[in-house]
């Protein structure tokens, strides 16, 4: 994300930038640039803690819109080498070159093409770590090693000479609790683990996830293809000591929050039947609730409308303050227990038939002309636009 700004604005290039979700006093840095990580700024910190150890800090908000921009032309350049470009992130894909051996002869160039392609034709300042390996964990591994500009090959010969300079936590997946418990069997780095069978492993994590990690450390491939089907869909915002204030903003976020889940089951082709909505409060507090529906749902204002009378009910029955006031710290909306959309029934009294084609109509439009060229009544406020401000989501929403 910093470096998509330091590629739009010229003058952001070598000095320390962190994107926050929102730039206040206590905002969260979620992704400090190169030269702010040089000054201890990490990802997670807050921003009057950044600040303090890095008093030169061009704190900037989130452009979620710039950044699934600069992530779809990255993936033109690398799906020039192979068909079979998987996203696995905003910022990662895995390039699989297995068919192209007779196309492709020396893989370090097409990595070096890669860097310069993506240099000349996306962007002058950005750059690209490349992992090069049997298998798409080594690859990521591989890819980790050198960063923000390296190229790593693993390959049988020297991957026991690799994985001798890593910790345990160094392999993407393992954490605390994972290492500690291959410690706690006498597993103390990467090169034992890779020698440990997989028999051993799958005792020792309790199920088939041990077996996963001898066949990744072991050229097995475990890990090259997203899964296609959503089990749930998240979307989440921390709110500011501003944005608190008046209750109309809280309550505009948390429409943002039901059409981005709107936007996202329209690409894939479903609609809900649970809804589950959380608010985390100053004092530590929070309140959580779930609704399972009778009618599969996917309209983001109906979405809303259900979790609000969902808490006007629990603010009468308990005699309470509003469930969103301006104590409220976070926001999220969840929506899961899908029904394919060539499922759904339609009720007797109610056809939806035609709001719901109007629906993907609008959507399909605004993919082709951009997201802000047709809004719907929704979607704006007093201020114009309702914001985007969904710093994270699923690459699979861009690539439906």
């Amino acid at each position: 994300f910093a470096s998509c700004e330091q590629q739009s604005n010229y003058w952001l290039r070598g000095r320390p930038v962190g994107v926050c979700v929102y730039t206040g006093k206590f905002g969260c840095v979620i992704a400090p640039s190169i030269e702010a990580k040089k000054q201890g700024v990490k990802t997670g910190m807050r921003l009057n803690d950044a600040i303090a150890i890095c008093p030169d800090l061009v704190p900037l908000e989130t452009n979620p819109a710039r950044y699934r921009d600069f992530h779809i032309q990255i993936m033109k350049v690398l799906k020039k080498y192979s068909a079979d470009v998987i996203p696995k992130s905003i910022d990662e894909a895995i390039v699989n070159l297995n068919n192209y051996h007779l196309i492709h002869k020396d893989v370090v160039e097409v990595a070096k093409k890669i860097k310069y392609d993506i240099k000349n034709e996306v962007g002058d300042w950005l750059k690209c770590s490349i992992g090069i390996a049997p298998n798409a964990f080594l690859a990521k591994l591989a890819s980790d090693i050198q960063k923000p500009d390296g190229l790593t090959i693993i390959t049988p010969e020297n991957i026991d000479e690799v994985l001798g300079k890593l910790r345990l936590k160094d392999l993407p997946g393992i954490a605390k609790n994972m290492a500690e418990r291959l410690q706690r069997a006498n597993i103390n780095n990467p090169v034992e683990l890779r020698h440990t069978s997989p028999e051993r492993l799958r005792i020792i994590c309790k199920g088939i996830t041990g077996e996963y990690w001898h066949r990744r450390l072991n050229f097995g491939e475990v890990d090259m293809f997203n899964r296609t089907e959503y089990k749930t869909m998240q979307a989440m915002r921390h709110l500011s000591m501003a944005q608190r204030k008046e209750i109309e903003n809280i309550e505009s976020i948390l429409l943002s929050l039901c059409l981005t889940l709107e936007k996202r089951m329209v690409e894939a082709n479903v609609f809900c039947r649970t809804i589950g909505f959380h608010t985390g409060y100053e004092n530590g507090y929070s309140y959580d609730d779930n609704i399972n529906m009778s009618i599969p749902m996917q309209d983001g204002v109906d979405i809303l409308q259900a979790l609000k009378k969902r808490m006007k009910h629990f603010e009468d029955t308990n005699k309470c303050e509003r469930v969103i006031n301006e104590n409220s710290t976070s926001l999220s909306v969840f929506v899961g227990n899908f029904v394919n959309e060539s499922m759904v029934q339609y009720g007797m009294f109610e056809d939806n038939s035609k709001k719901d084609k109007l629906r993907k109509t609008i959507y399909a439009l605004k993919d082709k002309f951009g997201l802000s060229k047709l809004m719907r009544g929704a979607e704006m406020n007093d201020e114009g636009v309702v914001k985007d401000v969904i710093g994270f989501g699923s690459v699979k929403d861009l690539h439906a």
